[in-house]
Order: structure tokens, then sequence, then C-alpha cells
């Protein structure tokens, strides 16, 4: 990821820890149309929600029919109000995929230690991916160990978009403590050789680049020459940007040293 996309201080649903490019060109491949993109606002509760009352309004939302309900699920993924938190979590009972995903970012956003056993049941269980991918990037945003393996589980299985989100969130588990920050590495390490998606693969190096300050120099080692090989091997172009980027990203002079050579001896640009 560019510095100009990881320096993005945007709130919401466009600060999802990952390059929106990236995300863009993953979701026109797989899931396009995602239905919570397809939720507007009219243009008169536009200006309603622009209002110092948009919570308020929104909280009445959540407790109407279908369509006022999506409204208010909208605004929550944008706002934190703990007023929501009581109307979101039985919505992901809901029958509708659009309804259950809506309330998985919104709780993405306003996040509880009540809705962590149910977000992670639809992690495992749902069968709509839609509601997967949303569940795989809510999760990053809990601290609790809990989501730590259901995280993995999903980087080594889904589909790739759900792999993509899990990956993101893996690194936001993992910088929460030095316990977590090992299991998401040792994942993220084998997965980036492995993975089928160049955007996946792209992801784990970014999310690698995040958390290899928190790491034992033992792993950092692995990370960097996992890294080296990816530059000279992978066979994707954006792959091996990403990876170059990473490299030079790093804190460490042995690894510039590295660069400097493969550069010096033709195998670089």
């Amino acid at each position: 990821m560019n510095d100009a996309n990881q320096k993005s201080g945007k709130d919401g649903l466009a600060n999802l820890a990952i390059d929106p490019d990236l995300l863009a060109r993953e979701l026109a491949a797989q899931l396009a149309g995602d239905p919570l993109d397809e939720i507007e606002l009219d243009e008169n509760d536009k200006d309603l929600v622009n209002s110092s009352k948009e919570c308020d309004l929104a909280l009445k939302w959540l407790q109407s029919g279908h369509e006022e309900r999506l409204q208010g699920l909208r605004v929550f993924c944008e706002y934190r109000d703990p007023r929501a938190i009581p109307f979101l979590i039985p919505l992901l009972d809901e029958p509708s995929p659009v309804v259950r995903m809506s309330a998985v970012y919104a709780l993405g956003r306003n996040p509880c230690p009540q809705a962590i056993e149910l977000l992670l049941h639809l992690l495992r269980f749902d069968s709509n991916a839609y509601v997967r991918k949303a569940t795989a990037w809510s999760l990053g945003n809990y601290s609790d160990s809990l989501v730590l393996q259901p995280l993995i589980n999903s980087l080594k299985q889904d589909v790739a978009a759900v792999r993509l989100w899990a990956s993101s969130s893996l690194a936001e588990v993992g910088l929460n403590s030095a316990e977590n920050s090992l299991p998401a590495a040792l994942q993220l390490l084998e997965s980036l050789q492995i993975d089928g998606e160049p955007i996946v693969r792209s992801n784990c190096i970014w999310s690698l680049g995040r958390l290899y300050s928190l790491l034992s120099e033992e792993i950092k080692i692995q990370i960097e020459d996992t890294f080296i090989s990816v530059l000279l091997h992978d066979l994707e172009p954006s792959v091996r940007y990403e990876a170059r980027i990473a490299l030079e990203q790093l804190d460490n002079p042995e690894v510039q040293k590295k660069l400097k050579l493969l550069i010096d001896e033709g195998q670089l640009v």
C-alpha cells in the first residue's frame, strides 16, 4: 500500500485498513455491487442525517420498517453510539442477508463484547459471502483473543474477498498483543506463499509490515527472506511491487544492503 493510502484519515467504512484500490479491484472481480453500497439515503433524509440529530433519527429508523431500518444501519456504519447496540444485535439473526451484513458492519463500527460470539458464528456458518466478508472486517475491531483463530481459519479456507478482509483484521488483532502477533504473523506468512489470489498476497505483505516491529528477530528474518523471495519470484507484478515497498520501509540496514546488492546485480530495476 502506498503512503497516501496508509495515511488516509477518513472515518467510517472507507477506513478499513486496506488499500482502497486493491479492494476496488477485488470487489469488481468477485463481489461487484455490494448491497451495502446500493443503500442510499434519499435527498431529504441526507439533510436530516447531516444535522446534529442524525443518531437520534437513526435510532427511530432501526425500530421502523425494512427500508427505514436499512437507512438506520447505514448511519451506524458511520457513527458510534452505544444506544444503537441493543437494536443492532438482534438484526444478526435477520433472514435478509443485506440486513445481517449491514448490522455486522455497524457492530464493527460500534463494537461490543456481547456481539463477539454471534459474529464468530456468522463468520463460520453464514452461507452469504457478503455477510462473511463484513464479519471478517468487523472482527478486526475486537481485541478479544477469541477472534484470532477464526480469522486464521477464514484466511486459510474462505473465498478471496473474505480472505482479503481476514488478512487485514489479523494485523489489527495482532497489534493488540505480542501473544496474538506471532500466530497472526505465521499465518500471514503462510498465506503470502501459497494463496492463489494476488490481492490477498499483497494484503498479507501489508499486514506483515504492520506487525513486523512487534515480532522476534527470528520471525523478522523469516519475513524479510519471504519478502525478498516474493520480490524475485512472484508472478504478479503488483505483489512484487508491494514486497519491494514493504522491504524499503523496514527499519533494517541489512535489508537495505540486500536490496542494493540485488539492484547492483541487475536482478531489480
